[in-house]
């Protein structure tokens, strides 16, 4: 079988996502990070009534034909207060957010006035509807405010609360499992840089991947390092699929005499090897283990990151009921000439610079973590294609990938 290009993958790893029908009901303050299972309507109007969107004075606009007219000052209205109805040439003190009393039809902002006591002067011809925000100018009552699928973030919390919805409901989190396998990896803490045995590497995809699991939302489970033995891979997979929707693990997945993960899989459940036409990240496993997906992610920290990024984070938005998985790019500027074209998709890691462009990590290695850190997003490159300074790249930023 040859390279599936990154669509292709995609489109089977998202038909391959389990679709988590259970929800619950979550406080709106808590809600945030959470996939709403049910379009929320509003009861209300916001505003639910005319009301002044500046500390000043409430008038009719007729009563000030000139500059410098005066006016009786005959009420005062703070926000959270109804006024009575306005007289003609008369003018109401009033406050931001305070409804606007029957009969006028303008506000003028204190800036403009000069009061003395009863009297105001207006220094400024208002029109009608200067400075009044209108009843709905917000929501209309029964107005769908949120769909089905929204990923809650803060200003769909406060928009919820804006209407009284003091509870969402939402989709169950996915539950993860989360194993890596190797004798040569060691927790950081547990053995000094300096004592590091020969051939020995710190964990770093483990605190990689968690961090990206955890800032979708998901319950992780993280069961640790495996011992390198295919009967403790199998009993790892067996563990997690008792509880988990998704078993994610990292390296192990080749043919090599100690990479346990592959024949673990096929043993406990079906799986199927996929090399893909990108760069970095052309390894990948899917396939499942009881009732639970898996996905094996190559080794490599920035494969790693990559492919998580561009395959299992919108299997993952799938899985959790989001309506919306797919990233949107910016067309930016390349201030840098690109390496030679490849064959494969390219995912090159830039970051923008102060004179709007991109500039490009000079050491693209699937190893070179650090790269990764300095970027602030992915140059998404077509197969075949060199950059030259001045092309138009499309740019995926991290703003956009990791949250």
């Amino acid at each position: 079988m040859g390279m599936l290009s990154y669509e292709q993958a995609l489109l089977q790893l998202l038909a391959g996502a389990p679709v988590l029908g259970a929800t619950e009901s979550r406080p709106t303050q808590s809600a945030c990070g959470r996939v709403l299972a049910a379009a929320q309507v509003s009861a209300i109007f916001v505003p639910p009534l005319d009301n002044s969107s500046m500390d000043g004075y409430a008038l009719r606009a007729a009563d000030v034909p000139v500059a410098g007219t005066r006016l009786k000052v005959a009420q005062r209205i703070a926000a959270g207060s109804v006024g009575h109805a306005l007289a003609a040439d008369t003018a109401a003190r009033i406050f931001t957010g305070a409804p606007l009393p029957a009969g006028a039809d303008a506000i003028v902002m204190q800036e403009l006035t000069s009061h003395e006591n009863d009297v105001v002067t207006i220094n400024h011809v208002p029109s009608p509807g200067d400075w009044i925000r209108r009843r709905g100018q917000d929501i209309n009552g029964g107005e769908t405010i949120l769909g089905a699928g929204t990923r809650l973030l803060p200003q769909h919390l406060g928009l919820a609360a804006s209407v009284g919805l003091a509870a969402l409901p939402v989709f169950r989190r996915l539950r993860v499992a989360l194993f890596s396998t190797g004798d040569e990896l060691v927790m950081p803490g547990e053995v000094a840089p300096s004592e590091l045995p020969p051939g020995a590497i710190y964990n770093s995809n483990r605190f990689l991947l968690l961090g990206l699991l955890q800032q979708l939302g998901c319950e992780v489970a993280d069961l640790g390092i495996i011992p390198d033995t295919l009967a403790a891979t199998r009993e790892a997979l067996r563990q997690a699929a008792a509880d988990a929707d998704l078993i994610l693990t990292s390296g192990g997945v080749s043919v090599g005499e100690e990479d346990h993960v592959k024949p673990a899989v096929e043993a406990e459940g079906t799986l199927d090897l996929w090399k893909i036409a990108i760069k970095p990240g052309k390894p990948l496993a899917f396939g499942r283990v009881g009732s639970a997906s898996f996905i094996g992610l190559p080794g490599n920290p920035v494969s790693s990151l990559i492919t998580f990024l561009m395959l299992v984070r919108p299997f993952i938005l799938k899985a959790q009921g989001a309506a919306a998985t797919a990233v949107r790019s910016l067309a930016l500027r390349a201030d840098f000439d690109g390496p030679r074209a490849d064959p494969r998709r390219e995912f090159l890691r830039a970051r923008r610079n102060d004179a709007g462009g991109l500039d490009l990590f000079p050491n693209q290695n699937a190893g070179v973590l650090s790269s990764a850190v300095w970027a602030d997003g992915l140059i998404d490159n077509p197969p075949n294609q060199v950059i030259r300074r001045g092309d138009l790249v499309s740019f995926l930023p991290f703003s956009e990938l990791l949250y």
